[in-house]
């Protein structure tokens, strides 16, 4: 394992995280750098190596096949967890212990698009995000570390 691995499994192993987490756990044919059975979640910590030659075709690959099978992929930068190790662990906390879809009322609907993110407008938008012009996505924790 790699510094920026050995570190972040500090901060996962034990359910520390309120989840269970693997390390280096296989999944098809490939090796996860850790893994959350709970959530269905295959965590890769991308150092400099990942960017050469043709390893961006091979994770490409890989994401397609643990997404095609049902799995989450987070990519996190080695960078990312040495500059800040807790709270990369955190945000994959958050990530774990939030439900993946609304949980709807006994018997009642799920909300519909829209319902269940209000956004406040932007100073100067006014009405325009309101009705539909544009507003704001809210993010999720795997794009900070994208």
């Amino acid at each position: 394992m790699s510094l920026p691995e050995v570190l972040l499994w500090e901060r996962l192993r034990g359910s520390k995280t309120g989840a269970k987490f693997r390390r280096q756990h296989p999944v098809g044919p490939y090796v996860a750098d850790f893994y959350c059975r709970l959530a269905k979640l295959v965590i890769e910590v991308d150092g400099e190596a990942h960017d050469r030659a043709d390893r961006p075709i091979h994770d490409a690959h890989r994401d397609a096949f643990l997404k095609e099978n049902g799995y989450r992929v987070l990519r996190i930068l080695a960078s990312d967890v040495l500059r800040d190790v807790d709270g990369v662990a955190s945000s994959i906390a958050a990530l774990v212990t939030r439900p993946l879809h609304h949980q709807p009322a006994a018997g009642g609907p799920p909300p519909r698009a829209g319902e269940d993110c209000q956004v406040p407008p932007r100073h100067g938008e006014g009405d325009h995000a309101q009705h539909g012009g544009g507003g704001v996505q809210p993010a999720t924790p795997a794009q900070d570390f994208l």
